[in-house]
């Protein structure tokens, strides 16, 4: 399981978020955005599972938001009112103010390995993966007419919509353009 997002407009409420979220035990990897286009960024670069934000942050709102997040990222919505026309087993709406208790219990809910605490452990890539990464992106460029920077996001993409590393997609793309 992936980090938690929490993102808000105000970085303290944020903070104050994380904190109950930290203190009730549930995760350790637990990082703050104050805009949508950060929160992607992250998604984009880290293991992200789970976004807790509340309905508009600085730059876009939670449906544009949610549409960009890879299938794969759960949302927890804070909110004062329930949206009861957007549904998705990916989305949950927590109506403000919320107990703290109701909130532990969304993110558990949401994020099942939650209880357990984990170091972050980044890895490094092999050069054997990065040699096929590029490989695979040389591949798109040259078949698809892709700017390396267009090919990387399309492998990246669909590595996070599959549930794969991006060597594994990049391997998949090789074994597919012979």
């Amino acid at each position: 399981m992936g980090a938690i997002l929490v993102a808000m407009p105000r970085h303290e409420d944020s903070g104050r978020i994380a904190d109950i979220i930290k203190q009730g035990g549930i995760w350790d990897d637990i990082f703050i955005c104050d805009t949508g286009s950060e929160v992607l960024r992250r998604v984009e670069d880290m293991d992200i599972s789970l976004v807790v934000c509340t309905r508009r942050l600085k730059d876009m709102g939670y449906e544009e938001l949610y549409g960009y997040l890879p299938s794969s990222v759960n949302m927890l919505m804070l909110s004062k009112d329930i949206r009861t026309d957007l549904f998705s087993s990916n989305i949950i709406f927590l109506q403000m103010p919320f107990r703290t208790a109701d909130l532990i219990s969304s993110i558990r809910m949401l994020h099942p390995d939650g209880y357990r605490k984990r170091a972050s452990v980044k890895t490094e890539r092999s050069a054997g993966d990065r040699e096929t990464i590029d490989r695979a992106k040389t591949l798109l460029m040259e078949r698809n007419g892709m700017t390396e920077p267009e090919a990387y996001r399309y492998m990246q993409k669909n590595s996070m919509d599959m549930g794969r590393t991006l060597a594994e997609t990049a391997h998949m793309i090789l074994s597919l353009g012979r």
